[in-house]
């Protein structure tokens, strides 16, 4: 059974809210993470083959002429569909995130086995007490160094990556478990606050 503390977290910049709307990815960013080590790193801008609107390229920093020089969308998600193979996956806010990796590797017809786990909502569950459960205000919470801005895909994969660790430190803390299988980390959200103890002793 996959532990939780070997995963590949990741992120996507895109020029909108949704592919069922349209909406394609522009860079894709991860960290693959081992025994709890970070052990390799993915990056890459990709063109989408249409303009970023001025809100998008304002909020990341992606300009259309950027994305002139990237690499065609289906390069890039080859090469990312092959660094993911036989991980389980983690984002923050996942189902946003899982929306376009499923749109942009249906493009290319290649699919993943690992399975998606959600950093804010398990974020929620074991921190209540934060302000809200954004990734930079969990960021502030735990104190983690920052020394980049968000809203770019590797500097967000890095930032979620460490608070997922602390996360998995808090519980073996908290719970006194090592070793957390990564299945129960996808019960965790669906589970009470009154019953999170019980998931971690089954």
């Amino acid at each position: 059974m996959s532990n939780a503390d070997t995963v590949i977290v990741l992120d996507f910049e895109t020029t909108g809210l949704s592919p069922a709307c349209g909406d394609r990815a522009i860079e894709i960013g991860a960290v693959r993470i081992e025994g709890g080590e970070i052990t390799g790193r993915f990056q890459e801008l990709m063109n989408p083959g249409r303009n970023v609107s001025g809100f998008i390229a304002g909020l990341t920093g992606i300009s259309d002429a950027m994305l002139a020089e990237a690499r065609p969308c289906r390069d890039v998600m080859h090469e990312f569909a092959d660094f993911i193979d036989g991980y389980n996956l983690v984002a923050h806010n996942a189902s946003f995130d899982k929306s376009f990796l499923d749109a942009e590797l249906g493009q290319i017809d290649r699919a993943y086995a690992g399975k998606f786990a959600c950093s804010m909502l398990t974020a929620r569950r074991i921190y209540p007490e934060a302000e809200n459960h954004k990734l930079g205000t969990l960021v502030r919470h735990l104190n983690i160094p920052t020394a980049g801005g968000f809203h770019r895909a590797l500097y967000d994969s890095e930032m979620t990556a460490q608070v997922w660790l602390a996360m998995l430190d808090e519980i073996a803390r908290r719970f006194d478990v090592v070793n957390v299988p990564f299945t129960t980390i996808q019960k965790l959200s669906k589970t009470s606050k009154w019953a999170i103890g019980k998931l971690f002793r089954e």
